[in-house]
C-alpha cells in the first residue's frame, strides 16, 4: 500500500520565533515535503476554497472565529478517496491546542477504518496539545511529533526519528 503525507500549511505573514515575518512556503509544508522525501510518500495539500488572510492578525481572527463556530470550510482539490493508502502522515500547525478547521473537514470526508495516522504539527510552543486525541476520534493514531515552526528548517533529524520509530513498531 502507498503512503500519503496530507498537510495543511499557511504561508504569508506568520508568527516565527517571537516575531512576525513573511514566508513564501509555510513551515508545515516544508516539514511535509521532508517527510514525504524520507518515506517515499505522495503529497496532498489541504487547502480551503477561501484561504485565511495573508495578514497574520487578520488570519488569527478568522481562524479563531472558525474554531469558535466549529466551521468546516470547503476544500479545493479534495482527494476522491484514501482507499489506496494504509498510512497517512497528517501535518498541520497547532491553532489554540488543536488543528485548523480545514483539517477537520479533511478528516470528516473519509472512512478511516484500517488506516494509521502519523500526526505531525508545527507550533511555537504548544507542541501537539490535544491534536492526537482529536484525530483519534476518526482514525487509529500513532505517536506524533511536534516541530517548532521556527526550527523546521533544521528539523530533519527529528522527522527521521519519527519515521524510524514507525519502522521499528512495524518490525516482527
Amino acid at each position: 500500500m502507498k503512503k500519503l503525507v496530507a498537510y495543511y500549511s499557511r504561508a504569508d505573514e506568520n508568527y516565527f520565533g517571537g516575531t512576525k515575518k513573511y514566508m513564501k512556503v509555510g513551515n508545515t509544508e516544508k516539514a511535509a515535503k521532508m517527510i514525504a522525501d524520507m518515506i517515499g510518500a505522495e503529497l496532498y495539500k489541504i487547502e480551503q476554497n477561501h484561504p485565511y488572510s495573508a495578514d497574520y492578525d487578520t488570519c488569527v481572527k478568522e481562524a479563531k472565529d472558525g474554531l469558535k463556530n466549529n466551521v468546516r470550510p470547503k476544500l479545493k482539490n479534495m482527494l476522491e478517496s484514501i482507499d489506496d493508502y494504509d498510512e497517512i502522515y497528517l501535518g498541520y500547525p497547532n491553532y489554540w491546542g488543536t488543528m485548523p478547521m480545514a483539517v477537520y473537514t479533511f478528516l470528516e470526508s473519509f472512512d478511516w477504518s484500517g488506516k494509521k495516522v502519523h500526526p505531525f504539527c508545527t507550533h511555537e510552543g504548544s507542541g501537539l496539545s490535544s491534536t492526537e486525541s482529536d484525530i483519534q476520534k476518526y482514525a487509529e493514531v500513532m505517536k506524533g511529533i511536534a516541530i517548532r515552526g521556527s526550527d523546521v528548517d533544521t528539523s530533519q533529524n527529528r522527522q527521521y526519528e519519527m519515521t524510524r520509530r514507525k519502522q521499528k513498531s512495524n518490525s516482527p
